[in-house]
């Protein structure tokens, strides 16, 4: 059994239900199908909660401000989802990502984000060298398209003050950009044009002197620069998200302002069901959904937590890809309960998330039903009483479920197996009708009551006498009594 939830976990929840579909949304523009999507963002996340745990743990100088300054919670997420993809590639996964993204991990402008810290684009230094809650609702405003309103009760401020605050935090970017310009190393005409540079981007109605405008069209970094420093003209988000994401940067900023204008979209569905929708009259069917996600997502991190040591990690981007991606953004999911892949089954089918998922074009389905999870009629009998599954040769299956709310439940599954694996499925049959909407460190399908997980990469190999785990959440109606049936690689298991 699992320790229960501690305040670090109900954080982390927190953190689950708001940043879900900004990971996947970026992970999606990195991948080449939606279910490499899934485990890219799952990854990633995991990474990213290890390196905002890590950050919190460092020690704090004087002026009470902490000696390994971090990204806030978002563009953090985003640039582990970056970093994980290079690990993809680093370890022979490259065809899983987009082509495009492979070219620019192999190139130097990728180098520009991992390399010495004074080189690295001034828009991710000066965000970094902010203070987390300035830096947080420069990004949610600026970059991911919220409401000033729903900006304001994240952070806790005053809504009335917000706009007023939010210039402010322009200001700040703009000094610590401007800082962080005449710190990078650079030529000596760079240096030469560094004042004038400050100067004509203070004022809106100031003109470029041509000299100036000719050095910023061959000269990367201090067109980077000017993009920083230029509050007026609408360039800040841009300058944002390529300077802080790199690869993909434009393109994700357009899928947030769509869904920012899905969310905010009149007497739509998706309107009552959005958690960051600015309207205080949100209808009881999006605190029943939010509350729902936060209960399973605090379950979700406490697995992946117990998990990540077994993730393998790695290490303005070409905004091409805005031209280039005309998909659905999955951040227009529903924000509850982060969608996997579309269930193959009708009732699944239908579902907001696998609706959401299945209306990005150009992906994959998912992979059918495998060999060995057959829905055959003697796996679909339910018993009269609750069944004991024949033991196999090997394999004992411990199934636990860790929580439940009137639509839907958290449970982790512990397969302990005598042989060596180098790959493994397991499978199982619900008595109740129950479905499975979002499942972690495997990849589900579900066909019926027949449920199959199959192995993710980064765990498919299990020693002899070792276990293996995942875990998901479902929805129930009625009774949500346990599973039976289960096998392993076909073959039927102790249920313990």
């Amino acid at each position: 059994m699992p320790d229960l939830p501690t305040p670090q976990d109900a954080t982390e929840a927190a953190l689950f239900s708001e940043c879900w579909d900004a990971v996947l949304s970026y992970a999606d523009l990195c991948t080449s199908g939606s279910i490499a999507a899934n485990q890219l963002a799952t990854e990633a996340f995991a990474l990213g909660l290890r390196e905002a745990r890590a950050a919190q743990s460092a020690p704090v100088r004087s002026a009470g401000r902490r000696t390994a300054p971090r990204l806030p919670m978002i563009p953090l997420l985003l640039t582990a989802v970056r970093t994980t993809a290079a690990g993809w590639e680093a370890d022979g996964l490259g065809h899983k990502l987009d082509p495009d993204l492979r070219l620019w991990l192999n190139s130097d402008k990728a180098t520009r984000y991992t390399g010495p810290p004074l080189q690295r684009p001034v828009a991710l230094r000066g965000l970094r060298d902010m203070q987390e809650a300035d830096a947080s609702l420069l990004w949610l405003a600026e970059v991911e398209a919220l409401p000033l309103p729903a900006v304001a009760r994240r952070l806790g401020l005053d809504p009335a003050a917000a706009a007023q605050e939010l210039d402010q935090v322009r200001g700040l970017f703009r000094d610590r950009c401007h800082r962080a310009h005449l710190d990078t190393p650079m030529a000596a005409q760079c240096r030469s044009y560094a004042r004038l540079l400050d100067a004509v981007t203070r004022s809106p109605v100031a003109d470029t002197p041509e000299d100036l405008s000719r050095h910023l069209a061959t000269c990367v970094q201090c067109a980077e620069a000017a993009a920083c420093l230029r509050l007026h003209g609408g360039g800040l988000p841009a300058a944002l998200a390529g300077g802080v994401i790199g690869w993909g940067g434009l393109a994700y900023l357009e899928r947030r302002r769509r869904a920012a204008e899905v969310r905010l979209g009149a007497g739509g569905p998706a309107r009552a069901a959005d958690p960051e929708n600015g309207d205080p009259k949100e209808g009881a069917g999006r605190s029943r959904v939010l509350r729902n996600g936060l209960l399973a997502a605090a379950m979700l991190l406490s697995v992946i937590a117990l998990g990540v040591s077994m993730m393998p990690f790695g290490g303005s981007g070409d905004d091409i890809a805005a031209a280039r991606d005309d998909r659905e953004p999955v951040s227009d999911l529903d924000p509850s309960l982060p969608s996997t892949d579309p269930l193959p089954s009708a009732s699944a089918a239908t579902t907001p998330s696998a609706t959401g998922t299945a209306a990005k074009s150009g992906h994959e389905n998912p992979d059918p039903e495998p060999q060995g999870s057959s829905s055959s009629a003697s796996e679909h009998t339910e018993p009269s009483h609750p069944a004991t599954t024949t033991a196999g040769p090997g394999c004992r299956v411990e199934y636990d479920q860790v929580n439940e709310w009137p639509d839907g439940f958290q449970a982790t599954v512990t397969v302990t197996t005598a042989e060596a694996l180098g790959g493994w499925r397991v499978s199982w049959s619900f008595r109740d009708g129950q479905q499975v909407g979002q499942m972690w460190d495997a990849t589900v399908s579900q066909n019926g009551s027949r449920v199959t997980a199959t192995a993710a990469d980064y765990n498919k190999s299990v020693a002899a006498h070792g276990t293996l785990s995942f875990g998901f959440v479902g929805s129930w109606s009625g009774k949500n009594s346990p599973p039976y049936g289960f096998t392993l690689n076909g073959s039927a298991c102790t249920h313990g």
